[in-house]
């Protein structure tokens, strides 16, 4: 399973797609009218052949707008994963218990949301894609990625940053989430007294919830390609907060 898209949850959507853009020199690559049918607009960012996606409400009563109040304003919101097999992983996971809350069933991707009350405060989504176009399964960089639209490869900028390498999950009981999470994904708990899972290409820490926002992403960090760049953008703007630490649309950033 790779990590392949990291959702932020925003109040306002241009505003956070511009402070994640300048501070981390990335570029919209698509819009996708269908989340209007969540009450949602979007826009996607690559970083690689992997994304961050922004998301906010664009009407009252959204799972998203419940989301912001809950936590208290902008962060992360939703996890999603990449893997061979999308059907058979949904089998697999319901089998345990864990609620699914919406589905799409082809033809060219295969999705499964999960109940974050299941999951502990955050969306999991498990997809893969219909590879007989492309022929690239999910451990290619480059392989086919539906919800970025048909041109995302041309806006893929890294002179600045390079990757997403890990995700904090933050809860007052880090290693029982870490458990469920483990059973979601089929990987193990490593770690010790710092529980952690590994993606095939990102890690995913289970901390504690010490903000005071209750359970859900807390954290993230990047590989930088030009660390200077960032920490400058981000000390312009009074989000960095400590020498290599910032804050990014209610997110803890952290650079490699």
């Amino acid at each position: 399973m790779r990590l392949r898209q990291f959702v932020f949850v925003a109040e306002k959507l241009e505003p956070a797609v511009e402070e994640i853009s300048a501070v981390l020199g990335l570029e919209v690559c698509y819009q996708d009218p269908g989340v209007g049918a969540f009450g949602l607009e979007n826009a996607l960012l690559p970083i690689g052949g992997n994304f961050l996606e922004v998301v906010a409400p664009t009407e009252d009563g959204t799972s998203a707008g419940r989301y912001l109040q809950r936590r208290g304003g902008n962060g992360g919101y939703m996890v999603i994963v990449h893997c061979d097999d999308a059907l058979a992983e949904r089998t697999r996971i319901t089998g345990h218990g864990i609620r699914d809350v919406w589905r799409h069933d082809g033809p060219e991707a295969f999705a499964t949301h999960f109940h974050p009350a299941d999951v502990g405060g955050t969306i999991i989504s498990i997809d893969s894609m219909d590879n007989s176009t492309s022929g690239l399964d999910y451990h290619n960089e480059m392989a086919d990625w539906t919800w970025a639209g048909p041109e995302w490869a041309a806006h893929i900028k890294t002179d600045v940053t390079r990757a997403l390498v890990c995700l904090d999950m933050q809860s007052a009981d880090p290693d029982g989430m870490a458990a469920v999470w483990s059973m979601v994904f089929d990987r193990p708990v490593t770690g010790g007294h710092s529980p952690r899972i590994t993606l095939d290409n990102a890690m995913l820490r289970f901390v504690e919830d010490k903000d005071g926002r209750g359970p859900g992403v807390g954290g993230m960090t990047l590989a930088p390609q030009n660390r200077p760049a960032i920490m400058a953008e981000a000390e312009r703007r009074g989000l960095a907060t400590g020498d290599n630490t910032f804050m990014l649309c209610g997110m803890r950033v952290r650079l490699i």
